[in-house]
């Protein structure tokens, strides 16, 4: 961790995303610390919609740091165009610190950073892929409750990492000095396959939690016909064709490098879940 991260910045932070699992806790560690926060979702005020850029002057207002998660990936078709548009608005408004939260592993995503880099602004990245919270707060939480996981994700290992420390690090990079031009490639400290994540989560609850691996076009048809989002279809479509080939089946050191603690693993982020009730199987 830098040794100048304890210097902190007293300014408004905008954060995008505010409602979604990491800009919610982003928004909570920055009123704990008593720093001002402005929250970026269409039911704010000023609201922040990423189909309608002529709102953004109003969010961006008045603000000095911004937290960007963008949705539904930056690797979705048009990102690109949004997050240029959106970093022309924020120099406009005389924004001085951008953080943006990346995918580990895309090269659109990737090519998104590069329009952040290259902004003239101070920038730090994030880059995540498979968060623990997807099996409590996402797509997955009734397969876990149901008892099985059904997912087009064969035996390939994937370091899941905890959203917690993922807030956390883009806390302190919108906060603190000695973040700036860096990037942050955050994972947990272990490798697991979905077979090893059903036997963690097994082992939590006190009862039977299975993996089993369905074919991929079943279960893109499947999150379509359910009546889900095609943005949310197209997200799982690309999930599982793309990024989770084992790209991504290494360890990194960005937690450690930001927050100079170890992250959380899997089997204490399922504990702590399973403690509240939250996976008990339907009556």
């Amino acid at each position: 961790m830098n040794s100048a991260a304890n210097t902190s910045v007293s300014a408004e932070t905008l954060v995008i995303g505010a409602t979604g699992k990491t800009g919610s806790r982003i928004v909570r560690n920055l009123r704990q610390r008593g720093l001002p926060v402005r929250s970026g979702s269409r039911s704010a005020t000023p609201p922040f919609d990423w189909q309608n850029p002529a709102g953004w002057e109003a969010c961006l207002a008045g603000i000095r740091s911004v937290f960007i998660s963008y949705a539904p990936d930056l690797a979705a078709p048009g990102a690109r165009d949004s997050i240029a548009e959106l970093i022309g608005a924020a120099r406009a408004q005389g924004v001085e610190r951008v953080v943006i939260l990346s995918g580990r592993g895309e090269p659109e995503a990737q090519a998104c950073e590069q329009i952040v880099m290259n902004s003239g602004l101070e920038w730090t990245v994030v880059r995540a892929s498979w968060f623990n919270q997807n099996f409590s707060e996402g797509a997955f939480v009734d397969m876990v409750k149901g008892g099985e996981i059904q997912l087009p994700a064969g035996q390939i290992p994937e370091p899941f990492v905890d959203v917690d420390d993922i807030a956390d690090v883009a806390t302190v990079a919108l906060t603190e000095a000695g973040h700036s031009g860096q990037v942050y490639e955050v994972t947990g400290p272990r490798l697991l396959t979905f077979d090893d994540v059903a036997a963690e989560l097994s082992h939590a609850t006190g009862r039977s939690i299975t993996f089993r691996e369905i074919p991929h076009d079943a279960f893109v048809a499947g999150v379509a016909k359910s009546g889900a989002p095609e943005v949310v279809a197209w997200m799982m479509d690309y999930l599982f064709s793309v990024v989770l080939d084992g790209r991504n089946a290494s360890l990194t050191d960005g937690v450690q490098r930001a927050l100079g603690r170890e992250p959380k693993d899997f089997a204490d982020y399922a504990r702590e879940v399973a403690a509240t009730g939250q996976w008990e199987a339907a009556a």
